[in-house]
């Protein structure tokens, strides 16, 4: 996101975050829908079909990103 983008969306997060609050596993996807503004339900169906369809990568970078991020 850039800086104009910033000023013009003050409450936009600037660091990636999990999402506590509403997570289901480690809250990776509602954090990945906190940052980008989306819908977490989105991003959770578009996780899972990822993958379906991605032979298991997914499930690995999600948990890096659920043992790396804060």
């Amino acid at each position: 996101m850039s800086q104009l983008d910033r000023r013009q969306n003050p409450g936009a997060p600037t660091k990636f975050r999990l999402g506590r609050a509403d997570a289901k596993l480690m809250g990776v996807c509602s954090g990945i829908a906190n940052y980008f503004g989306w819908d977490v339900t989105l991003v959770r169906v578009a996780w899972v079909l990822a993958a379906l369809f991605g032979i298991g990568a997914p499930f690995l970078i999600y948990l890096a990103i659920g043992l790396i991020a804060d």
